[in-house]
């Protein structure tokens, strides 16, 4: 009994180290950019989430005055009413003739806000 044995063709070879590289730096480099491109997205929606919380103090803040005739003394004055949620944490109402909103130190829209607008807003009735 004579069995024949075919051996396989020795072109079939597999990736060389190189060409394994290649490919490892490849995909590094589409993930760096991936990273940065997302950083980009948020950080910009954290400029926009701050406008807009800004934007609604304001808009609480005139239609308190709207409502009672006088300026509201405290953040506490317009949450419930006017504000859902006390946005202390994030911005501090001062009080004067008109009040005041701006930007809490150290808190997330500090330097959000500072490299887009001005971190001050006068609200006038």
């Amino acid at each position: 009994m004579d069995i024949q044995v075919e051996e396989a063709p020795k072109n079939d070879r597999g990736f060389t180290l190189v060409e394994l590289l290649i490919v490892i730096v490849i995909l590094g480099i589409l993930a760096a950019v991936t990273v940065f491109a997302v950083r980009g997205i948020t950080d910009k929606s954290q400029e926009n989430s701050c406008a807009t919380e800004k934007r609604a103090i304001e808009t609480a803040t005139e239609a308190y005055f709207a409502d009672t005739g006088a300026d509201a003394t405290a953040m506490a004055d317009l949450v419930g009413t006017y504000l859902r949620t006390d946005p202390s944490a994030r911005w501090t109402l001062t009080t004067g003739t008109p009040p005041t909103i701006s930007a809490t130190t150290g808190g997330d829209c500090d330097t959000t806000v500072a490299t887009t607008t001005t971190t001050t807003t006068t609200v006038a009735p």
